[in-house]
């Protein structure tokens, strides 16, 4: 009796997959859906962190066997056992770092090396070149009357901010209660709750403005003049002119350290203080091109910049030295960005439309990307708008880009990089947003 009972029990699994298959239409093989809880602990055991980070991307129910059995939290202590961090909260601080760093890296691996999807959809009535992401939000505009704040999760317009007929808008970014633009020679505010204000426009403390950056309560206004003005926007004064370069500052970037990093057309890049009208310190690169484009990052203290004539270039900030500089396309570098806390990769874009991976220690190209051809895949059409979805492909080293059509790789005026995504502007009515997953 009990062997029949053994006997019985085995072989119930084989018929459930019997009936599966035959519900299913399919006549054979097995499905990795059908893996039960405990196979897949056992399975997932033997992986490392790095591997098994990678499986909760695979699917909703990995993820959730993986999350619920604790088992990235069990390998990391395990990992880390011999560093002597015993207290809980340092244990805890230690997990939470790991995972971060994990998370770092598997971002940085499916930039360069992951399968590339590209879905696109009309954000404006005439062609828009600057975008902005943060918070799973995206900010689109410049080239219209109109700023547009998108879900990236479901392409839906959330908000309008109309802009006065009286100034163009040059420049602009956001955070969770307020957009901040640059209208030519002044400031304005857009509150997300529908508000707006303008800041008064004072002969004298403001000429025309070419970019935008802020931290609360200071915005950063470079200008043509070659000056950089910083303004308190509660009380919407000029609270210091920082005399930054004898050309115009094209680009600027600030740090949680008080520091103002800025671009000039001249070639050179200065580095001042917020909290004082006096510069720190000068860069330069050594083709003496216009700087176009640049960006801080805060974890590693390196400056990274892009030039008029497709040279990229980094420094450090804590010795003001040149780490590296090389020359990645043959005409200007639009854009580059990176993720936050990502210490591992830079993503440029520019004039000859493909998207760079570069390494952000030795500027070395590691990826290059494209449409694979203007005809979409498939699209669809939900509530909110038309999508249409296309494929990416990466590049060899040897192939010819003038052998690519140009619908193939439409400029990047701007790029803003988000996890294993990267929203670009194109100076079109099209945003387009790269998908990368391993």
């Amino acid at each position: 009796m009990e062997h029949r009972h053994r006997h019985r029990h085995r072989h119930r699994p084989s018929v459930g997959l019997t009936a599966m298959r035959k519900r299913s239409g399919e006549r054979g093989g097995t499905r990795i859906e059908w893996l039960e809880h405990d196979i897949l602990c056992i399975i997932f055991s033997f992986l490392d962190v790095f591997d098994l980070v990678r499986c909760t991307a695979v699917c909703k129910s990995w993820n959730a066997v993986i999350k619920k059995s604790e088992l990235l939290q069990v390998l990391y202590f395990k990992l880390r056992r011999d560093s002597g961090e015993s207290s809980s909260s340092g244990q805890r601080k230690s997990f939470e770092l790991g995972l971060q760093e994990v998370a770092m890296n598997y971002h940085s691996l499916c930039l360069q090396r992951g399968r590339l999807d590209i879905h696109q959809w009309k954000a404006h009535s005439v062609g828009v070149d600057q975008c902005r992401m943060k918070m799973g939000l995206l900010l689109t505009g410049v080239g219209d009357k109109v700023m547009r704040l998108w879900s990236l999760d479901s392409y839906k317009c959330e908000e309008e901010h109309y802009v006065p007929d009286t100034a163009p808008l040059v420049d602009f970014d956001f955070d969770e209660s307020k957009i901040v633009g640059l209208l030519g020679t002044r400031v304005g505010i857009w509150r997300r709750n529908g508000k707006r204000s303008i800041f008064p426009s004072r002969e004298g403390t403001f000429s025309k403005g070419l970019c935008l950056r802020y931290i609360d309560p200071e915005a950063v206004i470079g200008c043509e003049d070659g000056t950089a003005r910083v303004f308190d926007m509660y009380s919407r004064t000029c609270s210091r002119i920082i005399k930054m370069h004898s050309g115009p500052v094209t680009c600027l970037a600030l740090s949680d350290d008080q520091l103002i990093v800025s671009g000039s057309s001249l070639g050179s890049i200065s580095i001042s203080s917020l909290s004082s009208d006096q510069q720190v310190a000068t860069l330069r690169s050594t083709d003496s091109a216009g700087v176009r484009t640049l960006c801080f990052n805060p974890s590693s203290h390196l400056v990274f910049a892009g030039t008029t004539v497709g040279y990229a270039y980094c420094w450090d900030v804590r010795t003001m030295k040149s780490l590296w500089g090389r020359r990645i396309s043959s005409n200007v570098v639009y854009s580059l960005n990176h993720l936050q806390s990502d210490n591992s990769t830079l993503v440029v874009g520019g004039i000859d439309g493909v998207l760079r991976v570069l390494n952000q220690n030795t500027g070395k190209v590691l990826s290059r990307c494209v449409i694979d051809d203007e005809r979409p895949i498939s699209s669809s059409r939900n509530m909110h708008s038309f999508v249409e979805k296309k494929k990416g492909i990466r590049l060899s080293d040897e192939a010819e880009l003038d052998q690519i059509p140009r619908a193939c790789r439409p400029p990047i005026t701007c790029l803003a990089v988000g996890m294993k995504k990267v929203v670009t502007a194109h100076n079109s009515k099209y945003i387009r947003m790269w998908k990368f997953n391993m």
